[in-house]
């Protein structure tokens, strides 16, 4: 940022303190998750936890076009033009929280192969730095996950898939860690 531009953004800060200038608003043509906050002080954030299929293109998304508002509001107003999940505040000291989580349902593919895996890392011959501790322990939250709820989180998945494939652990290469991949790129699509 130039000095100019910081000069620029330190005078529209001040008008706006001192009641002589606009809070821009904002315009959105879909929302399906997040978190906006506008105002002075305000504050987002986005803690999610959705329920839904891997592919991000669940119910939520809708099927037909989106009214997209036409003008973005003045003084600090939001606009939306279509809205599935999220949190919106305005004004001062606002504070939007959107705290879902994205629980993807879990196969049985994925749970045979996590068990699969899990009764042979112990025949594995174990050396430092070979990931197989953290693969154990990846493998047995998943799995207790699944069976207590049915479900995974999207993100465990995604870190478990790339500790698989990414060479980070010896087991990577078995054929029961291929099928966990396989499982987990299946539900993550």
């Amino acid at each position: 940022m130039t000095d100019d531009q910081r000069d620029q953004r330190d005078e529209r800060e001040r008008e706006v303190r001192e009641g002589r200038g606009k809070v821009g608003g904002v315009a959105v043509g879909h929302f399906s998750g997040g978190a906006i906050a506008t105002g002075d002080g305000s504050r987002a954030e986005d803690r999610s936890e959705r329920i839904g299929q891997g592919d991000g293109q669940g119910a939520e998304q809708g099927s037909g076009p989106v009214v997209v508002p036409q003008s973005v509001p003045e003084d600090g107003g939001v606009a939306v033009g279509a809205m599935s999940g999220g949190a919106v505040a305005t004004g001062p000291d606002a504070e939007a929280v959107y705290a879902s989580r994205q629980l993807l349902s879990a196969s049985p593919e994925l749970l045979a192969a996590v068990r699969l895996l899990r009764q042979q890392l112990p025949l594995l011959a174990r050396t430092e730095g070979d990931g197989l501790d953290r693969c154990e322990g990846q493998l047995a939250e998943l799995e207790e996950e699944v069976v207590r709820t049915g479900r995974a989180e999207r993100g465990r998945l995604v870190r478990l898939r790339a500790l698989l494939t990414g060479g980070a652990t010896t087991a990577g290469g078995l054929a029961s860690a291929i099928a966990v991949v396989q499982a987990i790129s299946g539900l993550l699509g």
